[in-house]
């Protein structure tokens, strides 16, 4: 069978989950853009894909996959897109892969609270079952140092919407993006959005920043005066076993620290399993080789 692989407009970005499925561009870059600790679309100009050129996309993919049972809708913001408009994708994702399981894409907290629970539940029909919502933080201090553009209550909010209309939220949080002098805060806001509107999936990543983010980020971290100092692989630890101390979702939360920016891979099911996941975090502490070598960690 002769196909011409899709044409992507790089760089690509997935979460590490989608790594194997099919990546479908709906729109390109990040509509929203401004976060101080993220570069992944700085290079690009944002905007919609044409929905001729994404069906056109659609029907190139089939034909070389044509049993792909996992899409994910790229770039950064799929979901701000009108509803009717991800309808029309959806079905067509339906109508065109028999053994479609999971259609998933980043979503923002804007993106969530501007569509009505109606508008969420319908997508939910037509397909869309999973959505990746970074929290980052829940302290307001934070979230306004690195320009989130959205506030505690909003995320929660926003995550709770797509729950309860049955989209599933993996979220994530940055260990670290509050220094050695805003971590607590960092942490007991982080615990109680989690808490409050808990989420299927719950990973947590370790602040890194490529070269050029630094200036800008560290910059307006500093605004009012609170030096931002990095923190190590023990702050970050203390950080991991404070949050996991902190977190009591009303709901079974499946969380990881497997990314490879992480020091210390976890894997568990909160909260069933935090007091082993404390143990694993204390060792490290302690001294115990658990950590991932320097060489192994990456963005």
């Amino acid at each position: 069978m002769s196909f011409a692989p899709l044409q992507y407009d790089e760089p690509l970005y997935r979460p590490p989950s989608e790594g194997r499925n099919l990546i479908i561009q709906a729109t390109i870059g990040c509509s929203f853009n401004r976060c101080t600790f993220c570069a992944m679309y700085k290079t690009k100009h944002f905007h919609a894909r044409p929905l001729a050129d994404v069906c056109d996309d659609i029907a190139a993919a089939a034909r070389w996959w044509p049993d792909a049972g996992r899409i994910f809708l790229a770039d950064g913001d799929a979901l701000v897109l009108p509803t009717e408009t991800l309808e029309r994708i959806l079905e067509r994702l339906a109508a065109t892969f028999p053994k479609l399981e999971r259609v998933s894409s980043y979503a923002t907290p804007i993106n969530l609270t501007q569509k009505t629970p109606d508008e969420l539940r319908l997508l939910r029909e037509k397909g869309l079952t999973l959505v990746y919502v970074g929290v980052e933080s829940g302290a307001p201090a934070i979230l306004s140092r690195i320009r989130k553009g959205a506030t505690p209550e909003r995320i929660a909010e926003a995550m709770n919407r797509a729950r309860d209309a049955g989209i599933a939220v993996s979220a994530t949080v940055i260990l670290g993006v509050g220094g050695k002098h805003l971590w607590r805060e960092h942490v007991a806001g982080t615990a109680a959005v989690i808490n409050a509107a808990p989420p299927a999936y719950l990973s947590t990543l370790q602040l890194r920043l490529g070269e050029d983010e630094v200036e800008e980020f560290v910059g307006r971290f500093q605004r009012d005066g609170t030096p931002f100092e990095w923190q190590d692989d023990a702050g970050v630890l203390e950080e991991q076993e404070a949050l996991l101390a902190a977190l009591d979702p009303p709901a079974p939360v499946v969380f990881r620290s497997n990314h490879a920016s992480n020091c210390l891979p976890l894997a568990g099911t909160l909260p069933g399993d935090r007091n082993q996941l404390l143990q694993i975090v204390s060792a490290a502490r302690k001294g115990a080789p658990v950590l991932r070598p320097e060489f192994l960690r990456g963005l």
